[in-house]
């Protein structure tokens, strides 16, 4: 049956739980107390200066296109959404009533109103819509990028510093 393993945090080699171990420390001479003040360190976070000089374009283009994909996909869910909720509410039938009074029954633009007012055609509009978003979305993005890497390359790009806790 083997034992449980604990990697220390400074990144030594892996020690059995449960055991013993104990920490030597090397000095030069013994007798010199400044020597062995100076060797303990106090450990805090690390930090890490990066810089942010490139930015892949065909990578930028399909994180952008994935994420407005799914843009799309709600805007056509919440279109549906809306309009069920409008048609509940009796808001469609109010329209039609009012439109009915004030055009007339026969005339042509009351039928224009009423096809527009349907569920199939809103949600036409709706996807033609998400269409288009995310065609623009998705270019907008990647020319975002080569711009990125023109401008990183004059200025040197954006500069980081990252932490670890």
């Amino acid at each position: 049956m083997s034992q449980p393993i604990s990697i220390p945090p400074g990144g030594g080699p892996p020690q059995p739980v449960g055991d013993a171990v104990s920490v030597v420390e090397a000095t030069t001479s013994g007798s010199n107390t400044e020597e062995k003040k100076s060797k303990k360190k106090i450990v805090g976070p690390r930090r890490v200066r990066l810089a942010l000089t490139r930015i892949d374009p065909w990578s930028v283009m399909k994180a952008s296109f994935l994420l407005s994909f799914a843009a799309g996909v709600m805007v056509i869910v919440a279109t549906a959404f809306t309009w069920l909720m409008l048609d509940a509410m009796q808001v469609f039938s109010t329209i039609e009533d009012l439109a009915r009074t004030v055009a007339g029954e026969d005339s042509n633009a009351f039928t224009a109103l009423m096809t527009y007012l349907q569920l199939p055609r809103a949600l036409a509009m709706a996807t033609i819509v998400a269409v288009v978003n995310m065609i623009l979305i998705t270019a907008l993005a990647t020319v975002g990028a080569f711009l990125y890497n023109i401008t990183a390359t004059l200025v040197g790009g954006i500069h980081l510093t990252l932490a670890d806790e």
